[in-house]
């Protein structure tokens, strides 16, 4: 998790600042392309999962994807934050979409196998939420280095606020440290065999399977809020430090690490609060806290403000962070249990299908801020950019995040399997009697 994080969170954290800010993209132009961006990105999730599904090799599974991914998103990540400063017009909206796609392309390769290996290694519940809490640990160390800490690297030590030569030197240090991470695991973990049954699932059915699956929607609209909601901060973050709190690009140390500081530190009681409450429960109780804190930091008007709401964020993020997957997770288990064939790997593609409304929806909403704020670039920023990035990283995610608080009391998510439910089993005859049980809403 520290390595596949690393280079896709400096990507989307810092995508707007170099590219709208700093090389004056139109937030037009930008739009247009997050939603092709995010149209291929739905397209190829699937197919790469499926892929993953079906490979039978000596090395596993996952292993092959992931050491050919690795180098291939750090070489596109650097590429990415070197696009030459000449560039301007329709020169610069092709470089940005170019090794925009490809980056996620490549995150997605990485994500979808690693992803799978989750409810694969740790079969109960327990003990997932355990490697769980220690995976998203690992992630927030590295959120602190790719968003908290990039801000300062780029803008003061390896270049200045109005220059790129920063990113790409820092892009080329964390590309080298991603590649290193990922091919230690990847050549480190030891798939079940037993996953791999000898007939190989196939593209069409199983698609259609899933998508047939009241729960599959259920849940994956509702993690979208939260996926989405959270992008929207990840992207805007430095821009409402720049232009919200009026101050250098380089304070956004501060304000994302202290929600990351508290995020890591809430890890610990979560999980606690998973084994004694429950996945379901405490994602309920993570959502509404999360909602609640956007709201708190639309108000704040200073860096101590900003900070104070900040602690807020942390804590339901570290909730969202603990709970979200094992939610996932259920779902993969019944799936598995009542096909009797393991395809973590497309279904999670396909969930990744509502995060890849992240694309668009970002797209739209930075849109959005010319038509009701008229800033369309750092050139052209309009009379209230300090508004139109409050809106942007509050009142957006706050929106989304209720209505996710809200749709998660709906939400029915199928029980803890036993342990025997981890192995391949013959898929049994279809009927009302083999519906796996839920855990409804109380």
């Amino acid at each position: 998790m520290f390595g596949t994080s690393i280079p896709i969170n400096m990507i989307k954290g810092s995508m707007i600042l170099f590219y709208v800010d700093i090389l004056g993209l139109d937030v037009r132009a930008y739009g247009v392309v997050m939603v092709i961006y995010a149209i291929i990105d739905a397209v190829d999730n699937p197919v790469l999962g499926h892929l993953s599904d079906r490979t039978r090799s000596r090395y596993g599974r996952r292993r092959p994807w992931l050491l050919v991914g690795a180098p291939m998103l750090a070489a596109c990540m650097v590429a990415f934050f070197s696009a030459p400063a000449s560039l301007e017009g329709i020169g610069l909206v092709l470089w940005f979409a170019i090794f925009a796609i490809l980056c996620e392309a490549f995150d997605s390769m990485l994500n979808a196998n690693y992803g799978a290996l989750l409810p694969e290694l740790y079969p109960r519940e327990r003990d997932r939420a355990f490697a769980n809490s220690l995976r998203q640990g690992f992630q927030l160390v590295a959120l602190v280095i790719s968003l908290a800490i990039t801000p300062l690297l780029t803008t003061q030590v390896f270049g200045t606020e109005e220059t790129t030569q920063g990113f790409q030197t820092t892009a080329i240090i964390y590309g080298v440290i991603a590649l290193v991470v990922i091919a230690f695991m990847a050549l480190s973990a030891r798939e079940n065999p037993r996953y791999a049954t000898h007939e190989r699932p196939r593209l069409l059915p199983s698609l259609w399977s899933i998508v047939r699956n009241p729960m599959f929607w259920t849940v994956g609209l509702t993690g979208a809020c939260y996926g989405v909601a959270m992008a929207l901060v990840l992207s805007g973050i430095q821009l409402y430090v720049r232009y919200s709190l009026g101050l250098p690009v380089a304070n956004a140390l501060y304000l994302q690490g202290i929600v990351i500081l508290i995020s890591a530190c809430g890890l610990a009681v979560w999980t606690r609060v998973v084994a004694r409450r429950g996945a379901l429960w405490t994602w309920r109780l993570a959502f509404a806290i999360l909602a609640v804190s956007f709201a708190a930091l639309f108000f704040a008007t200073d860096l101590v403000t900003a900070i104070a709401a900040g602690v807020l964020v942390g804590a339901g993020w570290s909730g969202m962070l603990a709970t979200n997957d094992l939610i996932v997770a259920r779902v993969l288990d019944a799936d598995a249990a009542r096909n009797g064939a393991h395809r973590e790997g497309l279904f999670l593609s396909a969930f990744g299908f509502f995060a890849r409304l992240n694309g668009i929806v970002t797209g739209f909403a930075l849109t959005s801020l010319g038509v009701f704020f008229g800033y369309n670039s750092g050139d052209d920023p309009g009379a209230d950019p300090g508004l139109a990035f409050r809106v942007y990283l509050c009142v957006y995610p706050f929106v989304l995040t209720a209505i996710g608080a809200v749709a998660a009391r709906l939400v029915s998510v199928p029980v803890e399997p036993p342990p025997e439910a981890a192995e391949p089993v013959e898929p049994p005859p279809a009927g009302p009697a083999n519906e796996p049980d839920v855990e409804r809403t109380p």
